[in-house]
């Protein structure tokens, strides 16, 4: 007869049985922790969105005019000051003008004198052609007679002293018509003499009123005087050559306020005319105007220099941005040039779409998703692509986008199409259905994460934006 087992050995052995399962469930754990990525996700849904570029510069108005001098001499007068509005026609400034009244003066009297020498000639014209017409009917006259007188000689009706008379008469009529004539064509040149020195007098005064017109500066259009850099007393002068002349003023058309900004290059193709922008004034803040572009640079612009690459000799790798105009629609009364500001360009807008976060997308080549395929389950790191080789498919490199979606808490890489890209979201064409869970993070768990890996989803914020906010 076997001994009974005591109790406290019983406790003993289920006792060592609960402390060998728990160690193996422990290890069993820790092991299939290894291969679990802790992620963040975000939601697949549908939303408005909007492509948004935008750029800096400053306001200025549509229409400006730099008045310059155009002539030399002392500004006498200035009747505006700067921050004045003026209209069309306005008198804003007047320089002396002595010397060039004098010479208009002068002028309107030789053109008058010769409008009277011109009368005279054109009098004299009439009396010369008188003079013609007379001497051609004495010589049509005497020539008649003439005629009648060699039929009458030849038959002895009129003697030879009668026929030399009338054959004398024919004679004289015939050189005063010749002299006649010449006095014609003389009254005709002095008469076209005196017409060309009137017209030349009048060039000679519309030059001299014209040196006596840019003495007087009027507005060309209504507007505000935002820059008057001179004073009465001061002598201004014509620009020559390479020489640029003195400024007077700065005249705006303040009716028509553009903000003209500087957009990047990698963003200048989705700008067109017409599209809508949100302009921001740093002088007024919180405050949002709109406005439309209405006009596109075609010359790139480098960003250091400031320079148009039309305008460089040589090819330029640096930055580079465009102009492009947007017009206000609803300009403030108390705008001015020159006030920094920002545009808000939107190139596109969708409504109603599916949308996934930004940070959501990734890249892999499809050698990684076939080598993945075939050892799935890894969390370490993407798997590299081949080595190269002289057989290798062309189509092994090439990029494909995609995102992880969350299915039986693993890792599966999708491919998507995307469309316009908002503020944080992109459009997702094709690939992805309303409701599914992508992976947005971490940066470098997104980078090296692998189509079929175990995760665990963790959407707490970070310590260190709980720290910072």
């Amino acid at each position: 007869m076997t001994e009974t087992m005591k109790p406290w050995k019983k406790i003993a052995i289920g006792a060592g049985v609960v402390v060998v399962l728990a160690i193996i469930v422990g290890v069993t754990v820790h092991q299939s922790g290894k291969n679990v990525v802790t992620v963040q996700t975000g939601k697949v849904e549908r939303q408005d969105l909007s492509s948004v570029v935008s750029g800096s510069g400053e306001i200025k108005p549509k229409t400006y005019v730099n008045i310059g001098s155009n002539a030399f001499g002392k500004i006498t007068h200035l009747f505006v000051k700067e921050g004045d509005h003026v209209r069309k026609g306005q008198v804003l400034a007047q320089l002396e003008n002595v010397q060039s009244s004098a010479d208009v003066t002068a002028n309107q009297a030789s053109l008058e004198a010769a409008q009277t020498d011109a009368l005279a000639a054109d009098a004299g014209l009439k009396t010369s052609e008188a003079d013609l017409r007379r001497a051609q009917a004495d010589y049509d006259r005497n020539k008649l007679d003439w005629e009648r007188a060699q039929s009458l000689f030849k038959d002895g009706l009129i003697s030879k002293s009668d026929f030399d008379s009338r054959k004398n008469s024919w004679a004289t009529a015939d050189a005063g018509l010749v002299q006649a004539q010449a006095r014609v064509a003389q009254a005709k040149a002095q008469n076209d003499s005196a017409d060309k020195r009137v017209t030349q007098n009048r060039a000679t005064l519309t030059r001299f009123t014209d040196v006596l017109s840019k003495t007087t500066y009027a507005a060309p259009f209504d507007g505000v005087i935002t820059n008057l850099p001179v004073r009465e007393g001061e002598t201004v002068v014509i620009g020559i050559q390479n020489s640029p002349g003195s400024t007077l003023m700065t005249l705006a058309d303040m009716s028509v306020i553009t903000a003209e900004v500087k957009i990047d290059e990698t963003d200048i193709v989705n700008v067109r005319l017409g599209q809508p922008a949100e302009v921001a004034i740093d002088a007024i803040p919180r405050k949002v105007f709109h406005g439309t572009v209405s006009e596109i640079g075609d010359n790139a612009i480098v960003r250091s220099t400031g320079v148009a690459t039309s305008q460089q000799a040589t090819a330029s790798e640096e930055a580079k941005d465009f102009k492009v105009v947007v017009t206000v629609s609803d300009p403030p009364d108390d705008l001015r040039p020159g006030l920094s500001t920002t545009a808000k360009i939107t190139t596109a807008a969708r409504s109603n779409v599916l949308s996934i976060p930004v940070q959501a997308l990734s890249i892999r080549t499809k050698a990684q998703l076939e080598q993945e395929k075939s050892t799935p389950g890894s969390v370490h790191a993407a798997a590299p692509a081949p080595k190269e080789t002289a057989s290798s498919n062309k189509d092994s490199k090439q990029d494909i986008q995609g995102v992880f979606v969350i299915r039986n808490k693993k890792a599966e890489f999708v491919p998507v199409t995307t469309g316009i890209t908002g503020t944080s979201d992109i459009e997702v064409l094709d690939g992805l259905k309303e409701g599914d869970e992508v992976i947005t993070g971490s940066y470098k768990v997104l980078r090296t994460l692998r189509s079929g890996s175990s995760v665990k989803i963790d959407n707490s914020v970070p310590k260190k934006e709980d720290a910072s906010s």
